[in-house]
């Protein structure tokens, strides 16, 4: 069966730090119930409607859940809500406002009473330990400028500009270390049979990952440069123009693969013991007179004639793909990593989730807004009554 099959997630969620943390949840057999506001949901539904009408960002995070819509401020509809932790949850998440969880009842110093081995996860901008709330407890935090309090923008772009990266990568590390984290103590409370609270910061998430600029940046020694595409300290590794218009993404890690590249790449032997380009460092130090060198070697070349020259070498290559050709991609299609799912607007195709596994992940439909309200309710032993008695006072 599937690693989390019989486990039940109850998440507060939107945009995509923790939609995407739950969404892996799933797609190991965790039953996950999406909390959402009546009538609007989860924001990032309307943030675009790209794929069939429907947003890029919620189908991407979304699949494979069940929609209780719910207003959490109205009394009936916290009843429901904490029934629903209490009597099938295993995880919480949720990454509301720092606080607004603890206010609406669901903070685990409460829950961890009624429930000892509940695991609850908090995912915010910068943090919220109540003990330890630092300055920033209670700034906003979106992607762009988590990115750049981390630094990450700092050494991302060009000499002349910073740039954030193109997808949301603060979110992306703050989900992936809730979701790691609540595996992590899934096998805890396996041993103890306890429950814990986990706090994951966007910031602290973020940071972890920038740790090599940092550490390049020790004692304060200058950071790396802003180098667009190419790398700030190994060269050449990076875009290069052939004569055709194409662009070949290359890259060296060490001594023998630049003699090679001299010799069957550049087609020119001597250049490897060019006094200017003997070592990683001199080379990185006389990049603009290189990347001459090699631009005007490729200007007699297409695209294709240079990664033919790249890989009779065993240099490191890649194209530069757009979206369309990533869908049409031959390795991805040659390793079957295509399915599909359903959804709101009929089938739709889904990556599936790196890894493999005896048995198949969890590829389930995206939801529609408030989907499966009615099935949730009766399951917690809501009557016919009393459903229609709550959607008339529009607690769900």
């Amino acid at each position: 069966m599937q690693p989390l099959k019989g486990l039940t997630v109850v998440t507060l969620e939107h945009a995509i730090a923790a939609p995407f943390a739950t969404r892996q949840l799933a797609d190991l057999g965790a039953r996950v119930i999406k909390i959402e506001r009546p009538g609007s949901g989860d924001f990032a539904r309307g943030y675009d409607q790209r794929v069939r009408g429907l947003a890029s960002h919620f189908v991407w995070t979304n699949r494979s859940k069940e929609s209780l819509t719910l207003d959490v401020k109205h009394a009936e509809a916290a009843k429901v809500l904490e029934r629903l932790v209490i009597e099938k949850a295993d995880v919480v998440v949720q990454n509301l406002a720092p606080g607004a969880a603890a206010r609406l009842g669901l903070g685990y110093e409460r829950l961890s009473k009624l429930k000892p081995g509940l695991i609850v996860c908090d995912i915010s901008g910068y943090g919220d330990d109540p003990d330890n709330p630092g300055p920033y407890r209670d700034k906003k935090a979106y992607d762009l400028l988590i990115q750049s309090e981390a630094g990450f923008v700092s050494v991302t772009g060009t000499p002349d500009e910073p740039c954030k990266a193109g997808p949301s990568i603060a979110d992306i590390a703050a989900g992936m270390y809730a979701y790691t984290n609540i595996l992590a103590a899934l096998l805890q409370r396996g041993q103890t049979g306890k429950g814990q609270r986990i706090d994951i910061s966007m910031l602290e998430s973020l940071a972890e990952w920038t740790s090599y600029p940092l550490y390049y940046a020790f004692e304060g020694a200058e950071p790396p440069p802003r180098t667009g595409a190419a790398h700030a300290t190994i060269y050449p590794y990076g875009p290069f123009p052939a004569g055709d218009g194409g662009v070949v993404m290359l890259g060296l890690q060490n001594e023998r693969e630049w003699m090679a590249f001299c010799e069957k790449v550049l087609l020119q032997p001597a250049l490897a013991t060019d006094a200017r380009f003997t070592a990683n460092y001199k080379r990185v130090a006389e990049r603009d007179a290189l990347r001459a060198i090699i631009v005007d070697a490729f200007s007699s070349l297409t695209a294709a004639q240079v990664l033919e020259r790249l890989e009779a070498a065993q240099i490191a290559n890649a194209q530069v793909n757009t979206m369309r050709e990533v869908w049409s991609h031959p390795q991805l299609k040659a390793r079957g990593r295509w399915t599909e799912i359903g959804s709101p607007k009929g089938p739709l195709p889904a990556m599936l989730p790196p890894g493999s596994w005896d048995v198949p992940p969890r590829m389930d439909p995206v939801p529609a807004l408030g989907e499966h309200t009615d099935a949730i309710l009766a399951e917690l032993g809501y009557g016919a009554a009393d459903i229609q008695r709550l959607h008339a006072a529009q607690a769900v």
